[in-house]
């Protein structure tokens, strides 16, 4: 096995542990949007790495179908109506949460089994992610003004390093990679690294404004 293999399971890995890890600590701070994400992501990522290890078509089908479905709709509408939790006050219930889920894997069989979609599919990927890192600066902005510097400048990286990732995918392969396990590894590890940095930004942002709201309540 070479490095490069070896690097993109470990890659795989991290995104495993990051999706479960966070996805559970968002549940606990019953945010389902973003737990059931980040969830639906390591599910995808322990698939790929069974298929990595086992090359069964199933696992890679699974993974292949809930790719699809983060990059075009579970990270550009479900994460950021979860993000929203602490940038608009917006917490739907249980209910609207699981019609949420259920409208968004039925547009995703549409883009996985509609022929009229494959030629256009790519430019539809990119203008999701380009909107929901659109989305991101304006969460950057918003952690600025409470004095998050760090935290907007790491959800800033990651931002832009995601968007590299969305816009490479399809229209830049890297010279040389042919089993794409360099792409893979810095894909891979690129998500874990924006799933980590935004449950921490997250936290930090509502724990600002939770703040800020505490005189206006105590003059009341």
């Amino acid at each position: 096995m070479e490095v490069r293999d070896i690097l993109s399971i470990l890659s795989c890995i991290l995104l495993v542990l990051s999706g479960a890890i966070y996805g559970f600590k968002f549940i606990g701070k019953k945010n389902y949007l973003l737990g059931l994400e980040w969830l639906i992501v390591a599910f995808s990522g322990s698939n790929l790495l069974i298929y990595l290890f086992t090359e069964w078509k199933v696992n890679y089908s699974i993974s292949f179908f809930l790719d699809a479905f983060s990059r075009g709709f579970g990270i550009p509408i479900v994460a950021t109506l979860g993000l929203m939790a602490v940038t608009h006050n917006y917490k739907p219930s249980v209910l609207k949460d699981l019609v949420i889920f259920a409208a968004s894997f039925a547009a995703t069989f549409v883009l996985v089994l509609a022929d009229f979609v494959r030629e256009p599919l790519p430019y539809f990927y990119v203008l999701m992610w380009s909107c929901y890192t659109l989305y991101l600066a304006y969460f950057t902005w918003r952690l600025i003004r409470v004095g998050e510097s760090l935290h907007a400048l790491a959800t800033a990286v990651g931002a832009v390093a995601a968007l590299v990732v969305a816009i490479v995918y399809d229209f830049f392969p890297i010279p040389g990679d042919d089993n794409h396990m360099i792409f893979m590894t810095f894909a891979l590890t690129t998500w874990s690294y924006t799933l980590i940095q935004m449950y921490y930004a997250y936290g930090a942002l509502g724990r600002a404004m939770a703040g800020s709201s505490r005189p206006l309540v105590m003059a009341r």
